[in-house]
């Protein structure tokens, strides 16, 4: 299974962010092998609508389930219509919570969990732009 993993670093063994769309990586990650590769966040500096255009991207590449930390309800929405499952979970290494998850650790959420802009100066503190 392909794993998504919002990052706070290139590898198996940095942190998960706590925000989603605002993320500076996010790692994908072969749940089977934990082979996995980084690609920075293609959302990071929009604008607005960082959460949607990053939940749309990780749906387009092929992801089957996503595992961060506050996931606002806007991409909520994107992940849901794609059947996408969403893990808030932000403890431990990345491969820690990959393990976590091929193990039935983890469980889905089945809303968003936090409110929309939270990685935004606006929610959160993050590096969104202030208003």
């Amino acid at each position: 299974m392909q794993i998504v993993v919002s990052a706070n670093g290139p590898d198996l063994d940095a942190s998960i962010s706590p925000v989603f769309g605002r993320c500076a990586m996010f790692l994908f990650v072969d749940s089977e092998t934990l082979a996995c590769r980084e690609v920075p966040n293609p959302a990071i500096s929009a604008p607005g609508g960082a959460g949607v255009q990053a939940a749309q991207y990780i749906v387009d590449q092929g992801a089957e389930a996503l595992i961060s930390g506050n996931v606002g309800p806007n991409a909520f929405a994107v992940f849901r219509a794609a059947g996408l499952p969403v893990y808030a979970h932000t403890e431990g290494t990345i491969r820690q919570a990959v393990e976590a998850l091929a193990e039935g650790r983890l469980t889905p959420v089945e809303g968003a969990t936090g409110p929309s802009h939270v990685g935004t100066a606006r929610g959160g503190g993050g590096r969104g732009r202030a208003r």
